[in-house]
């Protein structure tokens, strides 16, 4: 069983940067691909970026794509979400998830493990 716990969030100004982090226990983290979704209020629970086991191999949301970098260290057990150029769309809580066979899914049934998440909040 893995446990995911997510920090770095805050609030920032529209054209701002946040790094979000997470960092697992429990398990073998390298057997898992690993992910970002956010929920903004009122709205389902959407993929931002996906990571596969080794970092070889990533996939973004279209609306992210060339703003946003997902990237992981296996040693440290750790999964990372760089942000930049935020805007006001972007706001939300954001959760990592791990799943053991999620490559390429944007689909949140592909992922086991969730975080509980942490809030980001960008204004205009």
């Amino acid at each position: 069983q893995v446990q995911l716990v997510e920090s770095g969030g805050g609030l920032v100004q529209a054209g701002g940067s946040l790094r979000l982090s997470c960092v697992a226990s429990g398990g073998t983290f390298r057997n898992y691909d690993m992910g970002w979704f956010r929920q903004a209020p009122g709205k389902e629970r959407e993929f931002v970026a996906g990571i596969n086991w080794s970092g070889t191999f990533t996939y973004y949301a279209d609306s992210v794509k060339g703003r946003f970098t997902i990237s992981r260290d296996n040693g440290k057990k750790t999964v990372s979400l760089q942000m930049n150029s935020l805007k006001a769309e972007d706001t939300a809580v954001y959760h990592c998830a791990a799943g053991s066979a999620a490559w390429g899914s944007h689909q949140s049934g592909s992922y086991g493990y969730w975080g509980q998440g942490t809030q980001v909040t960008v204004s205009s």
